[in-house]
């Protein structure tokens, strides 16, 4: 079947939306996605409905109602007017694309392991180091009494008498999940199969043969379900051998990503730009072209692969550029509305909000109605000067979800994270850098606070290290002075060997 541009990004054949509209994970919204990759260009609601009708989903009234309740306009899903259209970069369409059968996993399917089971000793046979060391490793124990564990113990060491500090140390070597203690004194009722000598040790008492059979073959019994488990479950090795392959895969799409060239642009006035301020990220500079000067831009744009903007295909439309195949990074508020109460107040989320609470800019972005008279007056150093000002503020934005993943929400009470859009999951943040400096056991350089100087944006730069619980769950940043460092204050940050 032919393909398309969506399709060719994605890698598949343009898809047959009667062939999936039955696949289990086809809800309405995931039947939208096929429709417009089988369209391979932008539709609007009432054309997919009618689609919908053709192959036969629902009649074209009740099509139409369930598109317009399931949210279509979310990404990768973007509304222009009354048409919607596909962002076929977005990592999220990929995994819809493969979840609905068009492409095939980009890993294989994991084998089982089925080794053959080896027999187990009877009842009669003592217990083995090698046995427990099988049945014990990381195990809990929690439900097992104390005189079954130590009875354990002193069978697999030939049932010799051994310290209650040795016993206890052996189940330890192999769990922490577990209720044996070297205490004595629950060991000398009549009866127990655990007798104490007079020097405190433990060894297993005469006639308690009955005990002791039954605890090899509970053992035992455990040995063959985790055996049994265990065959169910794919090849370790493969599970490794597939981990580092994903982590290479993601590697080396973070290094194509890092290296892609990116532009931010700021236009006024917004539904018919005559003044564009136009950021080039890797470059670190600033330009704005007004008027005659907009053929330039157009030209300049098309080398960049990645384009960002608040709102920023209604901008490419107003300018007439052709986004192509580039990628579009949306810079406007990810979501719109916050509800603050029970009572239904809610907050409006704006891009100047967002730039606030996140890199500490009071005014990120000037007044339309004295850039409007900038504009009309012809002076157009305060036009140059005021446009290129918001788009550094929008750059602040930029980076500092580029860094986190997400951006800061602010207002009042409020202090949350919101995910940032832009931003794959590929790319590298702060997180990755935080285990990189721990792994390399190297220091970071990071910039608090408010957004850096554009000017010198590593003149506020001080080294801090990387500081990590035992159990690994959580890390954080310690400052030369010993002060922990709140990461979402973080603006930039880089490895201190980078410099």
């Amino acid at each position: 079947m032919a393909t398309n541009n969506w399709c060719g990004v994605l890698g598949i054949e343009r898809p047959d939306l009667a062939a999936v509209k039955d696949h289990s994970d086809a809800n309405t919204y995931a039947r939208l996605l096929v429709a417009l990759l089988e369209c391979g260009e932008q539709m609007t609601l009432a054309e997919v409905a009618k689609r919908f009708e053709e192959v036969g989903i629902a009649h074209y009234d009740r099509a139409l109602r369930s598109l317009q309740r399931c949210k279509p306009g979310r990404a990768p899903v973007y509304r222009d007017g009354d048409h919607y259209s596909l962002d076929p970069h977005y990592d999220e369409l990929d995994l819809w694309v493969f979840r609905l059968g068009l492409r095939p996993p980009k890993a294989p399917r994991l084998r089982l392991v089925r080794p053959e089971p080896a027999a187990l000793p009877g009842e009669d046979t003592p217990l083995s180091v090698e046995e427990l060391d099988e049945v014990w490793k990381d195990a809990s124990l929690t439900s097992w009494s104390a005189q079954r564990l130590a009875l354990a113990v002193l069978d697999a060491h030939g049932g010799r008498a051994m310290s209650p500090q040795d016993v206890v140390g052996f189940v330890a070597a192999r769990t922490k999940w577990h209720g044996l203690r070297d205490d004595s004194s629950k060991f000398r009722r009549k009866g127990c199969p655990i007798a104490v000598e007079g020097n405190g040790g433990w060894c297993i008492a005469a006639g308690t043969e009955d005990a002791v059979r039954a605890m090899r073959k509970a053992v035992r019994a455990r040995i063959e379900t985790s055996r049994r488990n265990a065959s169910a479950r794919p090849d370790p090795s493969v599970i490794a051998a597939q981990g580092k392959a994903a982590e290479r895969c993601r590697a080396e799409h973070a290094r194509e990503l890092a290296g892609m060239t990116r532009a931010l642009l700021v236009g006024f006035p917004v539904k018919a730009p005559r003044a564009v301020a136009f950021l080039d990220v890797g470059e670190h500079t600033v330009h704005t072209f007004v008027d005659e000067e907009l053929d330039e831009l157009r030209r300049r744009l098309a080398g960049y692969d990645i384009v960002g903007a608040d709102d920023v295909r209604s901008l490419l439309r107003a300018l007439e550029v052709d986004a192509g195949a580039m990628r579009l990074a949306e810079l406007g508020p990810p979501q719109k509305s916050k509800t603050l109460n029970k009572r239904g107040r809610t907050l409006k989320i704006t891009t100047a909000l967002l730039v606030q609470g996140s890199c500490g800019i009071g005014r990120p972005f000037g007044d339309p109605e004295k850039v409007s008279g900038y504009l009309a007056n012809g002076d157009l150093t305060k036009l140059r000067r005021r446009l290129e000002a918001d788009v550094k503020s929008l750059y602040a934005l930029y980076e500092y979800g580029r860094l986190h993943g997400t951006v800061r929400l602010r207002w009042g009470f409020l202090d949350e994270r919101i995910p940032a859009p832009w931003v794959h999951r590929d790319e590298r943040v702060l997180y990755d850098l935080k285990s990189e400096a721990l792994e390399r056991g190297e220091t970071l350089e990071v910039v608090v606070g408010n957004a850096p100087g554009w000017g010198d944006p590593w003149s506020r730069a001080r080294r801090v290290r990387v500081e990590q619980e035992q159990s690994g769950w959580r890390s954080w940043l310690v400052d030369e002075d010993g002060y922990v460092i709140d990461e979402a204050e973080v603006q930039k940050a880089r490895l201190a060997h980078a410099v």
